[in-house]
């Protein structure tokens, strides 16, 4: 992710800055922009560091707490804490990398679902995690790579299958992508109301490709049976400007929607896409 950009003034007449800045000072504080971005502090420590005399058992469960909490930094501090007197551990190394994921420290947190990975070859968690790291960074192979090592250990896990699709999907291969979704959707009927859906479409580069989404995410839940879902996911992507929603009338996967009255009502609006 980048940080905001560096402007710079062009200088070309000293005195017109000048008046320019001695204008700014008298302007009323409701006339001023507010729509500006501040770089937030950094993440600081919320609670004491682990006290000494703790078992690693006791650190982990106090880590586990932290993280419940969105304390995450302090939350490594006890989990890193429970391993030092213990033999490694994969669950807690694989903990330490979701919290550096969080606080967006991915470097760190590769290294750490490495290092999971290294003490327990068999720990699918930890090649799912590794694998969003590297769709973050946009490497959706090494992504798909990892999240297929994560299924050929555990094929029940919704949310590898999710973010699987969601690799293929940043590679354009819509097919493969559409066919994770559904397994994930299977398997998890909630999938894509529980999960977050920012990392997705911050991974696609145009307004087509978001409008696309949504629309698969209709066509999935219509070809399932949830209508009002498919419904709600339709009409975004009609928001959208999704260039090919006369598909609609003749996709399988909405035979069902196409009899319910609000099908009918929702496209007879005609709903307009909507420009920031």
């Amino acid at each position: 992710m980048s940080g905001p950009g560096v402007y710079m003034l062009s200088w070309i007449r000293i005195s017109f800055v000048s008046a320019l800045f001695a204008s700014l000072l008298v302007l009323p504080l409701q006339a001023q922009n507010t729509e500006q971005l501040e770089v937030g502090p950094p993440p600081l420590h919320r609670v004491a560091p682990p006290a000494p005399g703790l078992s690693p058992e006791e650190l982990e469960k106090r880590g586990d707490s932290l993280r419940e909490d969105k304390n995450f930094l302090d939350a490594v501090d006890y989990y890193q804490a429970a391993l030092k007197d213990a033999p490694p551990s994969a669950s807690v190394l694989n903990k330490i990398g979701i919290c550096q994921l969080m606080l967006q420290r991915y470097r760190a947190a590769k290294k750490s679902f490495e290092h999971a990975i290294k003490a327990d070859r068999n720990h699918a968690d930890a090649y799912n995690n590794l694998g969003v790291v590297y769709y973050q960074g946009r490497e959706y192979n090494r992504a798909i790579s990892q999240y297929e090592k994560a299924v050929s250990l555990n094929n029940n896990a919704a949310s590898y299958y999710s973010n699987m699709g969601a690799a293929y999907f940043g590679k354009k291969k819509f097919d493969k992508a559409i066919q994770n979704y559904s397994r994930a959707l299977e398997l998890d009927p909630d999938i894509f109301e529980r999960t977050s859906h920012a990392g997705v479409l911050a991974q696609l580069p145009s307004p087509e490709d978001i409008a696309h989404y949504d629309y698969v995410l209709a066509k999935l839940y219509a070809k399932t049976g949830i209508s009002d879902r498919s419904l709600h996911y339709l009409k975004k992507a009609m928001e959208e400007g999704y260039k090919d929603i006369n598909n609609v009338y003749k996709d399988n996967e909405f035979s069902a929607l196409r009899k319910d009255p609000r099908f009918s009502e929702l496209m007879a609006t005609k709903t307009l896409a909507i420009s920031d």
